[in-house]
């Protein structure tokens, strides 16, 4: 199976979401809205080749409707590597900033980690990508995302989740198949 061809059944993980509000609270530095969510995939690519795939910030513009992406640092990405997700039209958009605060790339078919920090003031939180080799080939990716919205009523933490689960998961599943011949 060539690499980027999908496995059967990713798992995208709803019953993993937590929401940081109720039963669930997990600190009191938590006032505002939180949603958490984690979403699981398989592909047949090696490790190595879905880290770049995921980690090529770039790339998630194409995947990401309405969203370009700036990487504010010099290569190669590493810790400290800022990058900025425009998103939006117009007057109708919002910048949200990252910065890469853990990086460890898969070596000699281990594990990679990557642990990013929003930094925004509309868009708060974090996300962590772990890529996993799987016996027998290819990988296992698991997204984390603590996703944020200020000013966003607390009654929307579910629909929040929902929606970021959907939004990311998505842009997963783009980011493991192939560019497209001519994409950037």
């Amino acid at each position: 199976m060539p690499c980027g061809e999908p496995l059967p059944k990713s798992n995208v993980s709803d019953g993993l979401a937590t929401y940081r509000h109720g039963p669930f609270r997990a600190s009191a530095a938590y006032d505002r809205p939180v949603a958490l969510f984690q979403l699981e995939y398989a592909s047949s690519c090696p490790v190595e080749e879905s880290w770049r795939r995921l980690t090529d910030w770039p790339r998630h513009a194409a995947v990401v409707p309405l969203t370009r992406v700036t990487v504010r640092t010099p290569p190669p990405t590493g810790e400290g590597t800022v990058f900025v997700a425009r998103s939006g039209m117009g007057p109708v958009a919002f910048d949200d900033p990252m910065e890469v605060v853990i990086w460890r790339p898969p070596l000699d078919g281990s594990a990679g980690r990557c642990r990013l920090v929003k930094r925004g003031t509309f868009v708060t939180g974090w996300a962590e990508i772990e890529v996993r080799p799987v016996t027998g080939g290819g990988s296992r990716v698991l997204w984390q995302e603590d996703l944020n919205v200020r000013w966003l009523p607390r009654f929307l933490d579910r629909p929040l989740g929902w929606a970021g689960r959907w939004m990311f998961g998505r842009a997963v599943e783009g980011l493991l198949r192939p560019a497209s011949p001519g994409a950037a």
